[in-house]
């Protein structure tokens, strides 16, 4: 077994670094289309750790066996999620107007009600700390997989069952986006049906276009250094600032104020002239640290751990169909094209990957919106995914 904290830390680059490689070669494209290389970085250090070969962060009695795990999350996740706010528009997020932000935070709402509603339908047969894992899925819901993973640390979710919903997250929100598709081909018979206004589309897709175009530059030893240096003092300043905050213990621990404060700090950020170094590949650095927190997050515990999958798949169907009412009771009070709808929903579900996709495919020319809607959610998800962790506790 490799205990030697740089030990493990090679490990899971090497991990990290072969399924990156290995799902950009041409060859490999079609393993990673139904599972994204995000599950195989979760899930290999996962086995890794069934097979004895590192670690769990923890023994039988709850003792800390390496602090590595801990540190990479303290340190790696405020630092990831300052570059990839950086390249953040919200002036261009506000252009798309009020239809298209209500709709988009009706899914979001749905999703956060949702939680609440399939503890009460569920909870007799969940554990009494699931709040502790609903929380992160209503997140990555809501936002993406940065807003999961920081939501899970903080509220201390923990491993075993921060496992269970990486599957859950996996199998859902892919089945939902196959049904978003497949409804494309009846958009026109909804759409008479709910009345819908078709000039909503064409304002949207010329409202998306008003913006600058970001312009990409080759990366530089320079700016990487300048990269990890803006990375480095905010999270040490968010770090520095949690501690004189107070904790409200099983809710916002310090760990939890780091990453509103770095969140915060990364929108402020992207005000300012360090923007630019979206140009040299910022949010492409912030989604490697990503990763490697992702990475350290499954190398903590084993796939014994996943006995609670097949429950909170049930418990995950529930709770999208309970999203999608809720887009659709948006749908309906706004009279919004069934394009817009789902991809409000999919930037919710899915995130900027695929929100794009689904609106292409839906009408040309509005991926734009899909990726604008997607990045609001992975603004107030986080946030939103704290607050349903909150609710779900107060009724465990």
């Amino acid at each position: 077994m490799i205990n030697d904290p740089l030990g493990i830390i090679m490990v899971l680059l090497v991990i990290e670094g072969g399924i990156l490689y290995t799902a950009g070669l041409d060859r490999a494209k079609k393993m990673f289309k139904y599972v994204p290389a995000m599950f195989w970085i979760y899930f290999l250090p996962m086995l890794v750790n069934t097979l004895g070969l590192i670690p769990p962060k923890e023994n039988l009695a709850g003792e800390v066996i390496t602090p590595v795990y801990g540190a990479i999350s303290t340190y790696g996740l405020p630092a990831c999620l300052i570059l990839l706010l950086l390249s953040v528009d919200l002036r261009a997020i506000f252009r798309l107007g009020g239809v298209a932000v209500a709709v988009m935070l009706a899914g979001s709402l749905g999703t956060l009600v949702g939680g609440v509603i399939v503890l009460l339908i569920f909870g007799q047969w969940l554990p009494p700390d699931i709040w502790q894992g609903l929380g992160p899925l209503s997140a990555s819901w809501m936002g993406g997989s940065s807003n999961m993973i920081a939501v899970a640390e903080s509220v201390k979710t923990p491993t075993k069952m921060y496992g269970t919903m990486i599957v859950v997250d996996t199998i859902i929100p892919y089945a939902w986006m196959g049904l978003l598709i497949f409804l494309s081909a009846h958009q026109a018979r909804f759409d008479r049906w709910n009345r819908a206004k078709s000039d909503i589309l064409d304002d949207l897709k010329h409202r998306s276009a008003d913006g600058p175009a970001t312009r990409s530059e080759p990366l530089t030893l320079r700016h990487v250094v300048v990269m990890f240096a803006v990375a480095a003092a905010g999270t040490y300043g968010a770090i520095q600032l949690a501690g004189l905050l107070p904790v409200i213990p099983q809710v916002v621990s310090r760990s939890a104020w780091a990453i509103i404060l770095a969140t915060a700090l990364g929108l402020i950020l992207s005000f300012t002239p360090i923007r630019r170094l979206e140009r040299f590949g910022a949010s492409k650095i912030g989604y490697g640290l990503l990763y490697f927190v992702l990475a350290s997050i499954g190398a903590r515990t084993s796939l014994a751990n996943l006995t609670d999958a097949p429950l909170m798949i049930v418990v995950g169907i529930v709770w999208v169909l309970i999203h999608g009412v809720f887009i659709l009771a948006a749908g309906r009070l706004f009279r919004v094209p069934m394009a817009l709808l789902a991809t409000a929903s999919q930037a919710n579900m899915g995130g900027t990957a695929s929100a794009p996709v689904v609106a292409e495919i839906y009408h040309t020319g509005l991926a734009p919106v899909g990726l604008l809607l997607a990045v609001l959610g992975s603004i107030v998800g986080t946030y939103l995914g704290i607050f349903c962790a909150y609710l779900c506790r107060m009724l465990s």
